[in-house]
């Protein structure tokens, strides 16, 4: 949990439980399974049990919509950054319905509820058609294959935002058949795309255009677009010579081992910092 979160596209973040497990190429290496361990919690995994928490914590929301009520400036809630709240595990369905509540009584907070287990959505939230008007909900996209198999999913639910994450991005992604809504075919459109590439120890690189593609295809659509960051690995050509470290050749791009933090989130020399407009 965190007020003031350092996630650039929240304000806060809550995590109703620990723990998790792997379920795709995304999650190779998960930072929120590095600080689960670094902080001596081990609770990842299929097996491993999952960390809950007390009163005082679950009280945070309410105090951060109060917050809100009194400047009367809305606030993002990512949930969970150290779990996924859809994950199938009888031991989780209380805590859940908990969630479920607290997102109800606090209307000033947007509850982004990101998944990697979309198609456990629908037997899991108890409001069928007629959801919150304060839930955004999103699933992470790290490639075309998981595109495609997610995003049915997803985009079956009226939430009242739909967002997706595609970081860290691995590979090119195709989104135009999703972008718009067919309601014909019972799909709700796309509302937001953040995009990022991974850091952190063994970090994948992120060639440049695929993140540009999406943030192409987010513009033809007049969709938000979010570039969260470049991540470990950078292209060559937006590095200079002092920043050089290792040089590796990726499908004829070149790209620098720089670190996060020095390689920033600039694509194409601007900020990418598209939201969608809230409640």
């Amino acid at each position: 949990m965190a007020k003031n979160s350092s996630i650039e596209w929240t304000h806060h973040t809550f995590n109703p439980w620990w723990g998790c497990a792997k379920v795709s190429p995304g999650c190779e290496h998960c930072y929120a399974e590095t600080w689960a361990r670094r902080v001596g919690q081990g609770v990842w995994g299929a097996r491993a049990p999952r960390r809950f928490f007390s009163k005082k914590h679950w009280d945070e929301p309410f105090k951060w919509n109060a917050e809100a009520e009194m400047t009367g400036e809305r606030r993002r809630v990512f949930c969970a950054s150290m779990a996924d709240v859809f994950e199938n595990r009888s031991v989780l369905n209380e805590p859940r319905s908990r969630l479920w509540s607290i997102i109800e009584s606090t209307p000033m907070l947007d509850w982004l509820l990101l998944t990697k287990r979309p198609q456990n959505i629908e037997k899991m939230i108890p409001w069928e058609n007629n959801w919150p008007n304060n839930i955004w909900l999103g699933t992470t996209v790290e490639n075309e294959k998981y595109a495609k198999l997610r995003l049915p999913f997803l985009l079956k639910h009226p939430a009242r935002i739909r967002f997706l994450s595609c970081e860290p991005l691995l590979g090119q992604i195709n989104l135009r058949k999703w972008l718009k809504a067919n309601i014909a075919n019972g799909m709700y459109g796309i509302d937001w795309v953040i995009a990022g590439g991974e850091s952190g120890p063994g970090a994948r690189p992120m060639l440049p255009r695929w993140a540009q593609s999406l943030r192409d295809q987010s513009i033809e659509f007049n969709i938000p677009f979010h570039f969260k960051q470049w991540g470990h690995w950078v292209p060559e050509e937006i590095v200079t010579t002092e920043q050089r470290r290792r040089i590796i050749d990726i499908e004829g791009e070149r790209m620098v081992s720089l670190g996060k933090k020095e390689a920033g989130r600039k694509l194409d020399g601007d900020i990418w910092d598209g939201f969608p407009v809230a409640c």
